[in-house]
């Protein structure tokens, strides 16, 4: 049995988010440049959006460029700016071909001009698609994020059109970036490393974490059925315990 078939596609996370870690370790692990790495990677972001089509997930974050990010060399700046271009322009027609919905979260005024045409062009051209939503994480972090929500809500209290006793959780969630969109479930790192650099801080609160040693360009579909079948083996408690989780399934049953 393959580990496709092995799936239960009745518990399949709603959202997955992924850092894609490890394309310039992977370049140099073959003598090449780092930008040979970024290059590759593409390969693996096309096969799991895909396979995340293929399967009938809602939603996939790719974290591709943080915040932090932009202060790597000049030239490794440039030529992800230029391969993010290159990509989009590329990759559109077969996102609506297959029925997926770009978006973008992050600082986009930090992009080139021409990236954020590209990317606003994108977005445009697939925003009636009724599949997944596939949601770019560019010129991104949770902290900027988090500070952008709290002016947003300082500069409407000034306004008079919110109460601060108003602020809960469900209305503080729509001044984040994902406003709208569902909590990831499943959250998994390539290359080996275990934590979430800055990434959904406030989103990945109760999200299953997963780390792999397998370097970005080397990640398949294969590799995320394997992460979707560790999540299967999890009991998800949100604080309950889990005779509480078996009697509700119990009278869900």
């Amino acid at each position: 049995m393959s580990l496709k078939d092995k799936l239960d596609l009745q518990r399949l996370p709603r959202h997955i988010a992924i850092i894609m870690d490890g394309n310039g370790r992977w370049a140099k692990e073959r003598g090449q440049d780092r930008l040979y790495g970024h290059h590759e990677g593409v390969e693996s972001v096309r096969n799991i959006v895909e396979t995340c089509a293929e399967l009938g997930i809602g939603y996939l974050t790719l974290y591709a460029f943080s915040t932090e990010n932009w202060d790597r060399p000049v030239y490794e700046v440039n030529g992800i700016m230029e391969l993010l271009v290159n990509t989009i322009r590329k990759e559109v027609g077969t996102l609506s071909k297959n029925n997926i919905r770009l978006n973008v979260i992050g600082d986009m005024s930090m992009l080139p001009p021409q990236a954020q045409q590209e990317m606003e062009e994108a977005i445009a051209l697939t925003s009636h698609n009724t599949g997944l939503n596939l949601i770019m994480a560019l010129s991104y972090s949770a902290r900027w994020e988090i500070v952008n929500a709290a002016q947003k809500i300082a500069l409407d209290v000034k306004k008079g059109t919110l109460d601060p006793a108003s602020v809960t959780p469900d209305v503080w969630e729509k001044y984040l970036c994902t406003a709208g969109l569902p909590d990831p479930e499943l959250m998994i790192r390539t290359s080996g490393e275990c934590r979430i650099s800055n990434f959904l801080l406030y989103q990945l609160a109760y999200a299953e974490l997963y780390f792999t040693e397998t370097r970005w360009p080397d990640f398949r579909n294969e590799h995320l059925y394997q992460a979707i079948l560790n999540y299967q083996t999890r009991e998800r408690r949100f604080g309950k315990t889990s005779e509480q989780i078996q009697q509700n399934e119990e009278i869900i049953s």
